[in-house]
């Protein structure tokens, strides 16, 4: 992302780190200590600014909320950041399995309409 993108496409961006540990911490109803210890665990890694601040992006957010709603249903951080990025792992991989399916699909169904052309 370059400072020439207009704002409006960075906020659209799922992956623009626009908020502040103490925003996002507020936005997950946490604390800036969760944020880190999730950070610790590698769930996570938000970019720094020139300063040296943590920023979050969307998507990140909506990792550390899935982390937050295990953590309070007893799971502890480390397993809780591991179950989220299993999970994400996981969803990537259904993703992919998709595209294959599809793909494979459109190619069976080329070379079907190949073979059954009219014999003379």
């Amino acid at each position: 992302m370059t400072a020439d993108t207009p704002l409006g496409d960075r906020l659209d961006d799922d992956d623009y780190p626009a908020y502040t540990m103490g925003r996002a911490a507020a936005m997950l109803g946490t604390t800036p200590g969760f944020l880190r210890a999730i950070g610790e665990a590698k769930l996570i890694t938000p970019l720094r600014s020139e300063g040296g601040h943590r920023r979050y992006s969307r998507y990140q957010l909506r990792i550390a909320a899935r982390a937050r709603e295990l953590v309070d249903q007893g799971t502890p951080i480390e397993a809780a950041c591991r179950i989220v990025i299993l999970e994400d792992q996981l969803e990537e991989a259904q993703r992919i399995n998709a595209e294959y399916r599809r793909a494979a699909d459109e190619a069976s169904g080329r070379s079907a309409s190949h073979s059954a052309s009219p014999s003379a």
